[in-house]
């Protein structure tokens, strides 16, 4: 089994995605890191170098690759992965895969986000956190139905310990 921690950057899918393989002896990978390192550019080049489009293609090349090759791994998507190339879909369909959407309110997700918008190319632009938050309301808005669409839906708003706890519980 494979499991696929999906939801809006800096929801915590990294973070929780490492303690849950550690506690479950799962392997984990970010698919960030995938792409950057088989594209020897980190994201932001490739956002900038070749677009967002040419981006959604790797990103979804590299996990139909990574799910196929692996089993009893922790998968951490970016934020917007589910919504693009019916990878929802082939996600809920695929019975050795369990998806979570971990779910994290607009003023979490501000707080986490604000100190760090010129690393992540989708909100670089944005300057002030009323902005921040209206951009992620709409995002959020947009992407919820990709999201709900996972098996398991977790509140991320909790401390660490207790979001894994929770998955655990919900999981197995």
């Amino acid at each position: 089994m494979n499991i696929v921690l999906l939801g809006y950057m800096a929801s915590g899918k990294s973070k929780i995605g490492t303690e849950l393989a550690k506690i479950l002896s799962f392997d984990f990978e970010d698919l960030d890191n995938v792409i950057e390192k088989n594209e020897n550019k980190s994201i932001n080049e490739i956002f900038t170098d070749s677009g967002e489009l040419y981006f959604r293609k790797k990103e979804k090349e590299y996990l139909d690759s990574l799910l196929k090759h692996s089993n009893n791994t922790i998968v951490s998507l970016g934020g917007g992965t589910p919504c693009y190339y019916n990878t929802m879909e082939t996600l809920v369909a695929n019975s050795g895969v369990k998806t979570v959407y971990l779910n994290a309110s607009i003023s979490v997700l501000v707080n986490r986000l604000k100190g760090e918008t010129s690393k992540r190319p989708v909100i670089a632009h944005i300057e002030t956190d009323v902005l921040l938050a209206e951009f992620i309301g709409k995002h959020l808005f947009e992407r919820s139905y990709f999201y709900n669409k996972a098996e398991v839906k977790i509140n991320a708003n909790n401390s660490v310990d207790a979001i894994v706890k929770n998955i655990i519980l919900q999981l197995f």
